[in-house]
């Protein structure tokens, strides 16, 4: 049976607040029903829509003065969204509309509106300054300026158009209320700013069910319609070369009892191939099997197991990095207020209980087959029907799991660059992709 969360929200809080004790396998706390079913879509169904050939449209565009003056009203207005007035050529603007209408007029409010659409959609600061973010924002293509302007034009209705690309999360505007409460506080003004544009570097709708993290907090959210439905403490990666990157990947299937295919740089360089092969007991008793090849290549894997590095679950999200979400058996890791210890990957808490929770609202199994499945002992992957979002971000400000706005310590030193942004000239012409280096996790091992 599907479940529409609009008819039937009691229903699943009651079926996922029933009790259960860590890692146990009783399924009270998970979905009764096979899936739920979200107000809108994914952001990765929209670009099903993006397969047709987008109509082009002229940079400049004709403004009346009217129009125009709501485009100047507006710039001026801009600094309630963290955004700096001079960066759009408001005196360049002012001085167009006194000169009336003609082509001064329209190419100066089509160059402000366009900046202004280019920060609002897809956030002001350059990809030099997001350090380590690989998430590439659908938004440029979803909303054209082009077609943004048309709009505006059209309708008569400039604030309406520009006030339409904010972010729809609600902690963006948590972020924008503080921003107007903080008086000449200029640190906390700036650390705000950076925070609300970090937003923008997010699609605009995250879609209807996904899974965040904000890696400096240590904690992921299942949201369901912008409402946090469950919560979990993380274990990240450590500073330096190990440290977490950002993404937006797709959960395509959920693993039970997976394998832990160890890295050569284990296998060779720290002699545990050679372990295994001379201490069969030991080999066993850990779970590892070796393999050696014709030309003397030894393999090790770890086999499922309460002992796997990997825990009892992993939920697969193919991406360059190799960074997924996994169980682990160093629980006692999460009592640690400061959790940045892995090797890149995010361990969870509670991984069995999100591991069939995912697999239920993605249609891949029912309640009874999925704690069935993680019973088995067996390497099961469950594919999933209906692919879930997940985004690893990076916010130094913004609401905890309580609700409250909240700092969070910069642990990887990533908000100097976007500050430094700020009080730089705005860069136009700005890249969508990072030039950054996707470092392959290759032994995200326990940590004692």
């Amino acid at each position: 049976m599907k479940l529409s969360i609009r008819n039937s929200w009691p229903v699943i809080l009651a079926a996922l607040a029933a009790p259960i004790a860590a890692q146990d396998l009783r399924s009270e706390r998970v979905l009764e029903d096979d899936a739920v079913e979200a107000v809108s879509s994914p952001v990765s169904e929209a670009f099903s829509d993006l397969a047709v050939t987008q109509p082009t449209y002229p940079a400049v565009m004709q403004w009346n003065v009217d129009s125009a003056r709501a485009l100047l009203r507006y710039a001026e207005g801009i600094g309630a969204e963290g955004l700096i007035p001079a960066d759009y050529q408001v005196t360049q603007l002012r001085s167009a509309i006194d000169a009336g209408e003609g082509a001064q007029l329209d190419e100066q409010a089509s160059r402000t509106f366009t900046w202004l659409v280019e920060d609002l959609r897809d956030g002001r600061t350059p990809m030099s300054a997001r350090r380590q973010w690989f998430v590439v924002d659908p938004d440029a293509d979803l909303l054209p300026t082009g077609r943004l302007m048309q709009d505006a034009l059209t309708s008569d209705d400039v604030a309406a158009t520009l006030s339409g690309l904010n972010p729809t999360h609600p902690d963006y505007a948590a972020l924008r209320e503080a921003l107007a409460s903080a008086g000449n506080d200029t640190r906390r003004k700036n650390a705000i700013r950076a925070n609300m544009d970090r937003w923008r570097w997010l699609a605009r709708d995250l879609g209807g069910q996904y899974l965040i993290t904000n890696v400096p907090e240590y904690q992921l959210r299942l949201t369901v319609n912008d409402q946090i439905i469950r919560t979990y403490r993380t274990v990240v990666g450590k500073p330096g070369r190990t440290a977490t990157p950002q993404l937006a990947e797709t959960v395509s299937g959920v693993v039970f009892n997976p394998t832990w295919t160890v890295p050569q740089s284990i296998v060779k360089g720290e002699g545990l191939g050679a372990r295994v092969l001379n201490n069969p007991t030991w080999a066993r008793n850990n779970g590892y099997r070796a393999t050696r090849g014709a030309n003397g290549y030894v393999s090790v894997v770890q086999q499922p197991g309460p002992g796997n590095s990997l825990g009892m679950m992993k939920l697969d999200m193919p991406n360059p990095h190799a960074i997924f979400l996994h169980d682990t058996p160093s629980r006692h890791l999460f009592n640690n207020d400061n959790r940045a210890l892995s090797h890149g990957c995010i361990r969870t808490e509670r991984a069995l209980e999100l591991a069939m929770t995912i697999a239920i609202l993605g249609q891949g199994a029912t309640r009874e087959e999925a704690v069935d499945i993680s019973r088995s002992g067996k390497y099961t992957r469950v594919p999933v029907v209906k692919t879930m979002p997940v985004y690893i971000t990076y916010f130094t400000m913004g609401r905890d799991i309580d609700g409250n706005l909240r700092s969070f310590n910069d642990i990887y030193g990533r908000d100097a660059p976007v500050l430094a942004s700020f009080n730089a000239a705005r860069v136009g012409n700005r890249a969508r992709v990072t030039s950054e280096e996707a470092v392959e996790i290759v032994d995200d091992l326990q940590t004692t």
